[in-house]
């Protein structure tokens, strides 16, 4: 049975930086003008792209209007050499996206810094927002230490790579972050992958990831997640980089915080285990959709 079509949507962000959206519209069904079919927006984590939400997006799109972004810096939206890379500017670009595209009262789902982004946008937007899946992100600060750990990942990195498969093989493998065979990992990573004159890049600039990171993981973001007044689930992989008890203490300071798990899942939960991430999130967009 074939998948749902895919169209790219440009969007205006924050301060005239041209955004790339892609909606998955079902075909067989189609979308009429003015339909109310409720808005899905989903938000990657840093280094991904719109197209990392595929799987969750193709079954989504039967009961949603669903839109992956693909954020500034990422994918193909603008990189702009200076920027900003600032929370602000992120949240103010998926502010633009909701509004343009029409989805509000939207269902904002985000991994990583895409579920910062998230819960920063319905504390301060409120009204756009129905509710809201924060995957495998904390809310303590990360601290000096592991911006400097990312920086010396990003230096050990071969680039460029001779082929796809070399991409696969290290970030699944041979990386030192990976302690054990991970394709899904290494899939993860082919995705945000372009074929330049001397092999395959990132599409997207290191300096700038580092960037973007820089402006959130010295400062805890508890206050905020506080201020989320619709229906939150968080989710974790049990192998990912949000502990349960830190989890637990999300869910309790949300005002109305659910929780979820993945057990055969790391950090990239969704990609990692697909069937067990729709199973934890499909009960609680149910309960959203009903009245």
């Amino acid at each position: 049975m074939p998948g749902p079509m895919v169209r790219r949507i440009d969007v205006t962000g924050a301060g005239g930086v041209r955004l790339a959206a892609w909606e998955f519209a079902d075909p067989p069904k189609g979308r009429a003008e003015g339909d109310t079919t409720p808005g899905v927006l989903l938000l990657h984590g840093l280094m991904g792209r719109a197209s990392h939400w595929a799987s969750t997006a193709r079954w989504l799109s039967e009961r949603h209007r669903a839109v992956a972004l693909d954020q500034r810096g990422h994918g193909r939206s603008d990189k702009p050499a200076e920027g900003p890379y600032t929370r602000d500017a992120y949240v103010a670009d998926a502010e633009a996206a909701i509004e343009q595209l029409g989805l509000a009262p939207v269902t904002l789902i985000g991994h990583a810094m895409g579920a910062l982004t998230a819960w920063q946008l319905a504390a301060k937007r409120p009204d756009l927002v129905r509710a809201l899946i924060i995957c495998d992100m904390r809310a303590s600060a990360l601290g000096a230490a592991s911006q400097r750990e990312w920086e010396e990942w990003f230096r050990s990195w071969p680039v460029p790579f001779a082929t796809l498969a070399d991409v696969r093989k290290w970030f699944g493998e041979d990386d030192p972050r990976v302690e054990r065979p991970n394709p899904a990992r290494g899939e993860f990573f082919a995705e945000v992958m372009a074929e330049r004159a001397d092999g395959w890049r990132p599409v997207f600039s290191r300096r700038q990831m580092l960037t973007s990171r820089e402006t959130w993981v010295h400062d805890a973001h508890w206050e905020e997640l506080a201020q989320v007044r619709c229906p939150t689930l968080v989710v974790r992989g049990l192998d990912g980089e949000l502990g349960r008890a830190e989890a637990q203490e999300m869910v309790r300071v949300l005002p109305r915080g659910q929780y979820g798990e993945v057990s055969d899942a790391g950090h990239l939960v969704h990609y990692d285990c697909p069937s067990g991430w729709r199973t934890a999130i499909e009960p609680f967009l149910d309960g959203v959709l009903t009245p």
